[in-house]
């Protein structure tokens, strides 16, 4: 498996060959123009003194433009083509790509340097980026402790619970989407906050909701678990925290995890 990792992949974007892609698609010479403009958009910077900066970029995607995405996403199009294509790495190597704008990884029974080969010249020669070689590894997954990070998930190999000597490929949320979604629940919970109870257990309830949506592939209840028992962790130093005097927000006897059920948290 080859985990490939693009260094500044939105800033080293070339115009040229991205208008040349938008032109087989779209006719409308205004609309081409309007997005060349965008490319082009001069970009003025502020350092710590005031002093401003203006600068013409010659290549990438305006950061944190509403098309910067698609336009990213469009420009690897002729990476997938050549890479189904005649000579490509799914018809030599019978590989197979998952890709996810700048994110993707190719998966093959055997990961030789000619598959390598190609996919970094196709990168860096073809398409002028930058391969991140610090980054970037080929992953033999199903050898001893060897995992794989690919968008928030974790995949790894475990063996059989059951007594069977077999293994099992485990998906489950990886370690910086859980730190992350600690950072989340400790900025919602945290003493300062001026929120009330019932919104507090709203915001985290929407928070909760879409991470497990997103994270319920694979076998995520271990991780699950020990991201509830956080969750009623940081509820416990908010309501020790929200006043001076002892609060008492729950009915006499009730339990912690019962109490935040009933205003409305759901647990992962």
């Amino acid at each position: 498996m080859y985990d490939a990792d693009l260094a500044s992949y939105f800033d080293t974007i070339d115009h040229d060959r991205l208008m040349a892609q938008l032109e087989r698609r779209i006719a409308d010479r205004s609309v081409l123009r309007l997005i060349r403009l965008w490319l082009r958009c001069p970009v003025v910077e502020e350092d710590d003194q005031g002093r401003r900066r203006t600068t013409h970029p010659r290549q990438g995607t305006p950061q944190g433009g509403v098309i910067s995405p698609l336009l990213a996403n469009i420009y690897l199009h002729d990476f997938d083509r050549a890479f189904h294509g005649p000579g490509g790495p799914a018809q030599c190597a019978n590989a197979r790509l998952v890709r996810y704008a700048d994110d993707f990884v190719v998966l093959a029974r055997y990961m030789g340097p000619r598959v390598v080969a190609w996919l970094e010249q196709m990168l860096e020669q073809d398409l002028r980026l930058t391969v991140n070689r610090t980054k970037t590894r080929v992953v033999q997954v199903t050898g001893p402790r060897q995992t794989l990070d690919f968008l928030g998930f974790t995949l790894r190999y475990f063996r059989s619970t059951r007594g069977r000597d077999r293994r099992y490929l485990a998906v489950e949320p990886s370690v910086r989407a859980q730190a992350r979604l600690r950072a989340k629940l400790r900025h919602l919970t945290r003493a300062s906050a001026k929120r009330s109870l019932p919104d507090t257990v709203a915001a985290v309830a929407t928070l909760l909701r879409g991470w497990k949506t997103y994270f319920q592939y694979g076998y995520p209840r271990r991780i699950f678990r020990r991201l509830n028992y956080y969750v009623r962790v940081r509820f416990r130093c908010f309501l020790r925290n929200r006043s001076q005097r002892r609060s008492r927000p729950f009915r006499q006897g009730e339990s912690l995890y019962a109490g935040l059920h009933r205003y409305g948290l759901q647990y992962l």
